[in-house]
């Protein structure tokens, strides 16, 4: 057997043991207090991280937490996790992330993200539309390390800022952009 064929394989039984032992499964909260403890708690993993993320959390009219996304793929993959969308500490909604993907990928993996909403304009989009589609209507810019280092509350033109954190797993790379975002009910 080829290295190459023996790296892949263990990647194949890396996700099915994973997906067998529930970690595919904690993706979703069991409860809305559930849910909205775990957000919290992933806010304050997020503001010690990456200390500007608190500061444009300030000046954000809501805050769009999803604790954790469970992403697993072998050639096809999906996403899946929920979130709250909290104005000042209250949740006010719920929602879940979903996403579909395909090609050259085998893993599985979760991650955090949180979108801070700047303007009222990107709230009510959030709120009105039946599923919000990341890259199609409120301009999101997905802040990692480089782009963090040229910010300042100053300069927050956009009407959307994503942060990525907490990643764990057997996949390389993360990416928001065409995930699919739709309100549920808890």
């Amino acid at each position: 057997m080829t290295r190459s064929m023996r790296f892949v394989l263990s990647i194949i039984l890396a996700t099915v043991s994973l997906a067998s032992t529930g970690f595919l499964n904690t993706a979703s909260a069991e409860t809305a207090e559930d849910l909205n403890a775990d957000s919290r708690q992933a806010l304050q993993t997020l503001y010690k991280t990456n200390p500007f993320s608190e500061t444009i959390s300030h000046k954000a009219k809501a805050v769009l937490v999803f604790p954790k996304i469970i992403k697993a793929g072998l050639v096809f993959g999906g996403s899946y996790g929920e979130g709250v969308l909290m104005k000042g500490d209250k949740a006010q909604d719920y929602y879940n992330s979903v996403s579909g993907s395909w090609g050259l990928q085998a893993g599985a993996q979760s991650y955090g993200y949180v979108v801070f909403l700047m303007t009222d304009k990107a709230v009510k989009y959030v709120a009105e539309t039946k599923g919000w589609e990341i890259g199609v209507g409120p301009t999101v810019v997905v802040v990692d390390e480089g782009a963090a280092k040229n910010l300042s509350s100053s300069t927050l033109k956009d009407d959307a800022y994503a942060f990525i954190f907490d990643q764990q797993g057997l996949m390389a790379g993360v990416s928001i952009e065409g995930t699919k975002i739709s309100r549920i009910k808890r």
